[in-house]
């Protein structure tokens, strides 16, 4: 009797072990199915919050869009706080877009620039605009900036 059980209990565990491993298989297909964004995705203004200073994104001059290979978004109020968030966690980045400040249109990273001396939320100063525009400095000037400022906050 003790052997049929025995027997029994093992034939479960195999089946629910299959069962485990087929249901594994199959999220892993269906991940890899989803297609991720081509494009920013619509924010919630006033009502989402920035992913890195937890403030509510209501001016939408300053957005700025972080979209991860994993499929995460996250929403930044200002272009400083998208770039400081990309510096510290360093996600693995699908995309990146910027609200221009000056136009009703997103720009992805490939098409952005900057311009110094703006208003922003949380005053990093930083307005997106088109690549082409005069005395606007790049994505990876703004950085570099930005790094250098924490770096130079963070001391006593």
């Amino acid at each position: 009797m003790a052997e049929r059980m025995r027997r029994k209990t093992a034939r479960y565990a195999g089946f629910a072990l299959a069962v485990a491993a087929l249901l594994a298989i199959l999220g892993a297909v269906i991940l890899r199915l989803q297609a991720l964004p081509r494009s920013p995705q619509p924010i919630a203004w006033g009502r989402e919050t920035c992913a890195r200073c937890n403030m509510h994104i209501s001016d939408p001059r300053f957005a700025a869009q972080l979209q991860t290979k994993d499929g995460r978004i996250l929403n930044f109020d200002d272009p400083g706080c998208l770039v400081l968030y990309e510096v510290e966690q360093k996600p693995d980045v699908h995309a990146m877009y910027f609200r221009a400040f000056n136009e009703d249109r997103w720009l992805s990273l490939d098409q952005v620039a900057f311009v110094d001396g703006q208003t922003t939320p949380m005053a990093y100063g930083f307005g997106a605009v088109p690549r082409a525009t005069p005395g606007a400095i790049s994505y990876a000037e703004v950085r570099q900036r930005l790094i250098e400022h924490s770096k130079r906050e963070a001391r006593p």
